[in-house]
């Protein structure tokens, strides 16, 4: 073993070893001075516009055209709706709402948190973005996700904390946000859901529910996703509220759903009840895709959707004109796509009022038949093959009991073309309620809408003896896209309503991607379940055209009347799906007296659409067009 001297120890540095700690230096030196400097000079060039400036900026009107470019409507900006609240004049109450919810380091950090950002850098979910930085994203209009705009954020949440108080900060903060309604600032907010002035008379749950509206207003507007997924975010809030000391975990607060007023749109006559419904579905596409009202009323963009005027005009005069026969509690839905690429052509929410039928989840009832099919046929199995029949069995702890009418050797087509029941039970018993679920997601039906977790129990997790009969809800608009991977030889593609953006120079700004790809697999099976699903439900339009339609009902709760009806088909150039029910849950007879069903009412509306629809149009085959037509 041998020990250094200190004569070694002092030997002088080598030029090696010169070279090696001047490389290390630099090196330190560059990474620690570069950001430095950047950051410095940022600061000194980077500036923060006033929050009058913005409000200036925002007052632009937002254009929704057809899909040939014609104007389908206006958004505008309320009257009224931009008044400059200072922070003196702003309750107690819905400040600490919205800090606890947005931001509960506001008052002690430096215009951001730092722990936030490192979890959204570490993890991907969340921007880490405080009140400071998303006054500076509002204020700039930049909502881009880059590290350019991330670094930028930093640099003017430092210098605005420095040269601003924080009540300063939160006063131009709370007057550019937007609250949904095209409302601008918490006194708009105030009287476009309550009816009534901002002042010190807020209850602590108007304010929950005003603060729980930033962050996605189109989403959680109670007009836009119903008073269920409403209630969900306030209660968010509320526990925000608690766990950060606001109040007290034994105060009494209730969702205020009773208070809040319809949309002031409507209200005002701008735009029909049908066409709310599609701008706000419009509206929380464009959210989602990272185009938020403020954006675009930021930069007076233009938004073309999938839309054809024609379409849409056929699906309203078709819809309203049968349910002229029928009982006035009677409500419907239609909506149309191109299978292919997802593009919503027609959609019709209906026109009684806020409630958008096309949007609501409805059970499905025996429309959810031919996803039991599609999982058998993934498997391997044909349509063809023999199947039981029973009058009676049971399921997950639920037994079921409906009339024999596909015996002597039931099939899977013949059980699809008598309307039977009790087959396609028998069939989810032999796969499981897992597949069904699973085929059904693959074909497009959503996870969760509004995040509720579709064919689920109401726990969110267990699926029940409900998804062999379609006793789970289901949104039409999402029916619809999940029958069009069957007319799409197989192939999913997402249902949208939004095809392009443009700025104010007509210049396309975002597009709409190409999310089609096979659902089941590969091309081979994704193509042989669809062909197979399309050989059950093969029909033909009244002009000859070859299409497949599927009829079904859903019951009043396990009793022998119905309460939901559908009609859901295709051609291979367009795939449409028709509901009629109510308002509420109950047992629904048609005008002639016979339980509401599917092949009547609903039917007649479908037919009646698609041929208006199909007209100067070509004559294409069907996906599985080889197999026998069924008039139906």
């Amino acid at each position: 073993m041998t020990i250094a001297t200190e004569e070694e120890d002092a030997k002088p540095d080598t030029p090696r070893r010169f070279r090696w700690r001047r490389v290390t230096g630099w090196t330190i030196g560059s990474l620690v001075g570069v950001p430095l400097i950047a950051f410095w000079v940022a600061y000194l060039v980077l500036d923060v516009r006033s929050p009058q400036d913005v409000l200036a900026g925002l007052d632009k009107t937002v254009v929704l055209q057809y899909a040939d470019g014609s104007e389908l409507l206006k958004v505008l900006p309320a009257d009224g709706d931009r008044l400059f609240v200072p922070y003196s004049q702003v309750p107690a109450k819905l400040r600490d709402a919205i800090i606890a919810t947005e931001d509960p380091t506001f008052w002690d950090n430096q215009g951001f948190d730092p722990t936030g950002i490192g979890r959204a850098f570490l993890t991907g979910v969340g921007g880490g973005s405080g009140i400071t930085q998303q006054y500076i994203k509002k204020s700039t209009g930049d909502a881009e996700a880059s590290l350019w705009r991330k670094f930028a954020e930093l640099v003017l949440a430092t210098k605005i904390t420095q040269e601003q108080s924080k009540e300063q900060i939160f006063e131009s903060y709370v007057n550019i946000i937007s609250f949904g309604r095209g409302t601008f600032g918490p006194a708009a907010a105030m009287n476009a859901y309550f009816g009534k002035k901002l002042d010190d008379s807020i209850t602590w749950s108007e304010a929950a529910f005003l603060a729980g509206m930033i962050q996605s207003p189109s989403v959680h507007d109670p007009a836009a996703s119903g008073d269920a997924h409403a209630a969900r975010r306030w209660q968010y809030v509320r526990d925000k509220l608690v766990a950060r000391g606001y109040v007290k975990s034994d105060e009494q607060m209730a969702y205020p759903g009773a208070e809040i007023l319809p949309p002031s749109e409507t209200r005002a006559g701008r735009v029909t009840y049908d066409e709310f419904h599609i701008k706000q579905q419009v509206l929380a596409e464009l959210e989602q895709d990272g185009f938020p009202l403020s954006r675009l009323q930021q930069g007076n963009m233009t938004v073309e959707t999938t839309l054809d005027r024609g379409m849409q005009d056929v699906a309203k005069k078709a819809l309203l004109d049968r349910l002229k026969r029928e009982p006035k509690e009677f409500r419907g839905a239609l909506v149309a796509a191109d299978p292919k690429t997802g593009a919503v052509r027609a959609y019709y929410g209906g026109d009684q009022g806020i409630r958008d039928y096309a949007g609501t989840s409805h059970a499905t009832g025996s429309a959810f038949f031919p996803f039991t099919l599609a999982t058998v046929l993934r498997r391997g199995y044909g349509a063809d093959l023999p199947i039981p029949s029973p009058e009676k069995l049971e399921f997950l702890g639920e037994t079921f009991q409906y009339p024999d009418v596909c015996s002597p050797k039931c099939t899977s087509r013949k059980a699809m073309a008598s309307q039977a029941i009790t087959p396609f039970i028998a069939l989810a018993k032999q796969v499981g309620p897992d597949a069904l679920s699973e085929t059904a997601r693959q074909a497009g039906i959503p996870e969760a809408v509004d995040g509720v977790p579709t064919l689920r129990e109401k726990d969110g997790f267990l699926i029940g003896a409900g998804i062999a009969v379609g006793r789970y809800p289901l949104r039409p608009l999402d029916v619809m896209g999940a029958y069009g991977t069957f007319a799409a030889n197989g192939h999913r593609a997402t249902p949208h309503l939004v095809a392009k953006v443009r700025d104010r120079s007509g210049e396309v700004v975002w597009e709409h991607p190409d999310t089609s790809g096979p659902a089941f697999g590969g091309d081979d099976v994704s193509r042989r379940v669809a062909d197979g699903v399309t050989g059950t439900l093969a029909t033909a339009l009244p002009d000859g055209r070859p299409a497949a339609l599927r009829t079904g009902e859903a019951e009043h709760g396990i009793g022998p009347d119905n309460q939901d009806a559908w009609a859901v088909g295709y051609t291979s150039q367009l795939v449409t799906a028709v509901w009629i029910g109510s308002d509420d849950d109950r047992l629904l007879k048609d005008a002639t007296g016979a339980k509401l069903t599917g092949d009547v009412v609903p039917a007649d509306i479908w037919r009646g659409f698609m041929v208006a629809a199909h007209r100067g149009q070509p004559v294409r085959p069907l996906s599985g067009g080889g197999l026998p037509v069924v008039r139906r």
